[in-house]
């Protein structure tokens, strides 16, 4: 009798839950933009209260009074539910019981946005330019903050059916929101890493010490799964492979091939172009094939693959970071001028990720091919010049 009840699978659901998560086709390009200007401009809206609601307390603020510990407890845990209700609700909506409402819901908040700056030109004036606007380093933050917020949500989230299907990882070509979940963390990532900044490189050893938290998180995530009989869908990146290991391999890359951020975007573009000249060639079909061997490449070729093409999608992340956010060479720069420079970058990632997707080759995650890259550079872009735009449209 007990070795019946231990041969019993601690899941006995696993081959159903794996099911609810394959063979999946994605959403559209169109409503992943309408997503990524849903959770931006939600951002916006709090930030533009929170500041009016700052204005006014600071203006009944008597300088002697004295702040007490269990006031400022009582601020934070109130600041924190209002954002809950006005940040992260109305995303858990737009995302479950309002995906239908997606594309009315985008609209709303861009409509409400316009409204509120002409109601506020109206009253006072704008400040000359951008130049004299707040550093972009909270912009940037707010950016990196709604990137894992989404991510966490859906991460949360897939396993409900009150999650729609499509958002969740296509299976092989297509692309829903949650697969631009790893693509967007390399490009956050190189933004903001010391290769963009043009910080003197690391030591090799100093590498692996700064990546030991993700190789932990990667085994730790394997031991984890396989204690619990969790289900894994093998497609996504491969017997043993994950999220964490990509991450791993694309910094080692970057630290073991040192490139000058001037030169890492076309290095990227060239990297990109070469895969997906090897994925063109029959790569791609055998990426996608269920076939595999015992050794430990194919077991976990699609992680191990796709590393090309997240490097070059790091690679070019470094460039314009460097070029937008850290090089000060070019006289005249100001926020205008960046704010201009992330929306033509915006539109011409988002064309080109038509453009691949209609004549090269669909959208995979899977393989993280040229258009994936695109497209996940569209969407971030798209969301960073969004920030940008409203939350700078600072009144006085």
């Amino acid at each position: 009798m007990e070795g019946r009840l231990f041969d019993k699978p601690l899941n006995p659901n696993k081959l159903l839950k794996e099911q609810f998560v394959s063979n999946l086709t994605g959403s559209s390009l169109l409503e992943i933009a309408a997503l990524s200007t849903v959770v931006p401009a939600l951002v916006v809206l709090r930030k533009w209260s929170s500041r009016d609601n700052s204005r006014k307390e600071s203006a009944k603020k008597n300088d002697d009074q004295v702040h007490t510990v269990r006031k400022d407890w009582m601020q934070y845990f109130s600041t924190l539910g209002v954002d809950y209700l006005t940040v992260v609700l109305p995303i858990i909506l737009v995302f479950t019981v309002l995906s239908e409402w997606v594309f009315m819901c985008a609209i709303s908040l861009v409509i409400l946005i316009s409204i509120y700056i002409m109601f506020k030109r109206s009253q006072f004036h704008l400040k000359d330019g951008f130049s004299q606007l707040p550093l972009l380093r909270a912009d940037i933050s707010s950016y990196r903050v709604s990137v894992v917020l989404v991510t966490c949500l859906c991460i949360l989230a897939v396993d409900f059916k009150i999650f729609p299907r499509r958002y969740a990882k296509a299976e092989t070509y297509g692309s829903g929101i949650m697969d631009l979940g790893v693509g967007s963390f390399v490009v956050a990532n190189a933004l903001v890493s010391r290769q963009a900044r043009n910080i003197a490189s690391m030591s090799f050893k100093a590498v692996l010490c700064s990546i030991s938290p993700l190789l932990s998180l990667g085994f730790a995530r394997i031991i984890s799964t396989w204690g619990v009989d969790y289900q894994v869908h093998v497609g996504e990146y491969g017997v043993h492979w994950n999220f964490f290991f990509t991450l791993a391999a694309v910094s080692i890359l970057t630290s073991v091939v040192r490139i000058h951020p001037k030169h890492c975007g076309l290095v990227g573009l060239l990297i990109l172009a070469g895969y997906q000249i090897w994925l063109s060639s029959g790569l791609n079909e055998y990426l996608i094939s269920h076939k595999r061997s015992a050794d430990i490449i194919t077991q976990n070729k699609e992680g191990i693959y796709s590393i090309l093409g997240y490097w070059g999608m790091f690679l070019i992340g470094v460039s314009l970071g460097f070029y937008l956010f850290v090089d000060t060479s070019s006289k005249g720069k100001n926020r205008n001028t960046q704010v201009m420079q992330i929306w033509v970058l915006a539109a011409s990632f988002w064309i080109l990720a038509i453009i691949f997707d209609s004549y090269i080759e669909r959208v995979s995650r899977r393989m993280c091919n040229f258009a994936y890259v695109m497209l996940v550079f569209g969407q971030n872009f798209q969301r960073t010049y969004i920030g940008l735009l409203f939350n700078n449209m600072n009144f006085i």
